[in-house]
């Protein structure tokens, strides 16, 4: 089989996370659905807390909560390992992989975004994020995550929810943007034979459309070794997430502000949702919301930038005033 650059990369990865304090946790929320995720050692159950609050497994003062959603892609873990250090510092963390990513799956037929934020409502519950045991959750999802960070902020409220970050997430995606997006891509298939690669030639049209500049030799044996190892658990039930998307049926969603203040951080250059469209958001969301725009950054700020995309998330995070951004 030969050596995986995954699976070393994952290595490296996973000692990212432990090494800012965090440990892989597996939750059943309800009697259908699991959830895996990475957390703050101070989220985790101990053996003498029975009967005490959920989430104390430390006795240092606890940090406010940071709940981490990922998108489309890699694992939950390298989608956000560049963010991990610097916002452990600060908060305690919750990231979890998403339904049929990584080790979450459910019975349930339902394959919404919705759903996906009720799943990780139960999550918090079940760790006791929430007041008045802790102070109010920080939500923060990219791509499809920020469908599910914006249902999360929504559902739960501001009781419970003091900030969300939005980046690189059209929640007023539709059909004619879905078509658009294919003819950058170069026209062929449908979304989900995008996001959803299964041959080295469709990684390589996903690489050229997310990445601002993409690399300019991909050998063969390592697009293989990431389809093998990053893309191809659960094909047909991530397939049926992305039909499951409420966003374009005008009936089940219909995009409203959130009482929170809204920070949507996005890449100049991305070309699965155009900034342009971040403009439109902004003033849907109104005088809560404000907008950052990170140069020469395609779909993934957080990993082609990383110093200005942290930067910008704490000091919004962190309440500093709009006129610092």
């Amino acid at each position: 089989m030969g050596l995986s650059l995954v699976w070393l990369m994952d290595v490296f990865v996973r000692r990212a996370y432990t090494a800012a304090g965090l440990r892989s946790h597996t939750v059943a929320v309800d009697a259908d659905t699991t959830v895996h995720c990475w957390i703050s050692t101070s989220l985790l159950p101990t053996p003498s807390s029975a009967g005490a609050d959920p989430g104390r497994g430390s006795r240092r003062q606890p940090k406010p909560p940071l709940l981490l959603i990922h998108g489309f892609g890699p694992r939950a873990t390298w989608q956000w390992r560049s963010q991990i250090a610097p916002l452990a510092a600060r908060f305690d963390l919750i990231v979890p992989d998403l339904l049929f990513f990584g080790g979450s799956t459910t019975r349930s037929p339902q394959r919404s975004e919705a759903f996906q934020a009720a799943a990780l409502a139960r999550l918090l519950d079940a760790l006791g994020v929430a007041p008045p045991r802790r102070a109010r959750v920080s939500v923060m999802g990219t791509s499809y995550g920020g469908f599910v960070a914006y249902h999360v902020a929504r559902a739960m409220g501001p009781d419970r929810v003091e900030r969300v970050v939005i980046a690189s997430s059209d929640l007023l995606k539709g059909p004619e943007d879905d078509k658009a997006l294919l003819e950058r891509a170069g026209g062929r298939g449908d979304v989900a034979d995008l996001l959803l690669p299964r041959t080295t030639a469709d990684m390589r049209r996903l690489v050229r459309v997310a990445v601002h500049r993409p690399p300019r030799f991909m050998p063969e044996f390592i697009l293989r070794d990431m389809l093998r190892n990053l893309f191809s658990d659960k094909l047909e039930e991530k397939l049926e997430l992305v039909k499951g998307i409420s966003l374009a049926n005008k009936d089940q969603f219909q995009l409203t502000p959130l009482p929170q203040q809204v920070l949507m951080i996005w890449g100049e250059d991305d070309q699965i949702f155009p900034v342009d469209k971040a403009f439109e958001m902004q003033k849907r969301f109104g005088e809560n919301a404000r907008l950052e725009v990170v140069q020469k950054t395609g779909h993934m700020p957080q990993m082609e930038d990383a110093g200005r995309f942290n930067k910008v998330v704490l000091s919004f995070l962190l309440g500093a005033p709009k006129s610092s951004l």
